[in-house]
């Protein structure tokens, strides 16, 4: 395996927060084509903490942040446009909300999970960062739908103290809920925040131009008592959550019904639905929910002290021969103090309380299958 590039590679992109991060001692490393950091001198555990108890400030600029306008002005022609690419009814979206929603193929499979928010005027969307090309490709295939990628900085303001640290900058969000948008101004720069993140915590991703970055973010640190925290913190917290990750717990090899996220796609897009359809895949999801599922989701609770990590077999006893899952996510839940896990298994072995054993270093360890999340959400309703 090719030596992974160092993280001030020129082949890397860089986010406005960049010089902060090497200010602050960030470890940097190389993640979906940026150079991003995993952790700061304090340590992830510190960070996952300040996230659960108080407030946490990640960079996520590294996503795709893209404007659809519609030719013809009128906000539901650009929904029902995305909804031939998406299962989701983002034609109810109401202005100044957000939904999270998915890119499906003909196959039903997830191309990408993604974030919608009806503008007003236009819808906007932030895709992950390694799918970010792929989706602005697919979007431009819409018709009548001007694509704009923007350029801005994304922050995710994370944890029950969130909503105080902004207002200490004079930003008053109390009104907001969760999944409301809202724009405001912060320290003279233009900035558009959703309630929401990918922790399990309350909080805030805000989108701010990239001249005005640093400022808030230092502000943020220094007078709101943010706390930086890294990939690896966020990476904790999302699987704490029970919250998938793409291209490890989600991808084109897995389907809505599958992972769980039947949710998203609401009864106006499914069979006898009023938009029922109209998405890639859609006899294909429509067939596999009569037929059920062959493999679910599940959240995995190793029974010892080990973290079982990706792509780590799952048998249903510790002499099987052949494995009925493969876990996708893994590794310590600083919030439970163990070991934490998600993967996929045979729709016969995926009832909460069953008994596994995954296989680590040639080693059968113990695990129970367990609901998700592991810790509750805490959004503000």
């Amino acid at each position: 395996m090719a030596a992974a590039p160092a993280s001030d590679s020129p082949d890397l992109k860089t986010t406005p927060l960049d010089a902060l991060h090497k200010r602050l001692g960030a470890k940097m490393v190389p993640f979906a084509g940026w150079s991003m950091p995993v952790s700061y001198p304090a340590g992830t555990l510190a960070e996952h903490r300040a996230c659960r108890e108080g407030c946490a400030l990640f960079d996520v600029s590294h996503m795709g942040q893209v404007d659809l306008v519609p030719a013809s002005g009128d906000v539901a022609d650009a929904a029902l446009a995305l909804e031939t690419l998406s299962p989701a009814d983002i034609l109810a979206v109401k202005p100044n909300r957000q939904r999270y929603a998915l890119f499906t193929d003909e196959a039903a499979g997830i191309l990408d999970d993604f974030m919608v928010c009806n503008a007003g005027d236009r819808l906007s969307l932030v895709v992950n960062a390694a799918n970010a090309a792929a989706d602005i490709a697919l979007l431009r295939t819409l018709p009548d739908v001007d694509v704009r990628p923007l350029d801005r900085a994304l922050i995710a303001l994370q944890g029950p103290k969130a909503e105080a640290a902004l207002a200490k900058l004079g930003a008053d969000l109390s009104a907001a809920r969760f999944m409301d948008r809202v724009e405001f101004d912060l320290l003279g720069h233009g900035c558009v925040a959703t309630r929401s993140g990918y922790t399990g915590e309350d909080g805030f991703e805000i989108s701010i131009p990239p001249e005005g970055a640093e400022t808030v973010a230092v502000a943020l640190i220094e007078e709101g008592g943010a706390a930086p925290a890294g990939l690896a913190a966020r990476d904790g917290l999302r699987l704490e959550a029970g919250l998938c990750l793409h291209g490890a717990d989600i991808s084109a090899d897995t389907t809505p019904l599958e992972a769980g996220l039947m949710w998203s796609i609401q009864k106006t897009r499914r069979q006898g639905g009023a938009r029922a359809g109209g998405f890639p895949g859609a006899g294909t999801l429509f067939k596999d929910m009569e037929a059920g599922p062959a493999r679910l989701r599940v959240g995995v609770k190793p029974e010892g002290r080990a973290p079982v990590r990706a792509p780590a077999p799952l048998y249903p006893a510790e002499d099987a021969d052949a494995p009925v899952g493969e876990v996708t996510s893994g590794g310590f839940g600083a919030t439970i103090g163990g070991p934490v896990a998600m993967g996929y298994v045979a729709a016969a072995h995926a009832e909460p309380g069953t008994r596994l054993w995954a296989e680590v270093r040639g080693k059968r360890l113990p695990c129970a299958i367990t609901p998700l999340p592991f810790v509750p959400a805490r959004f503000k309703r």
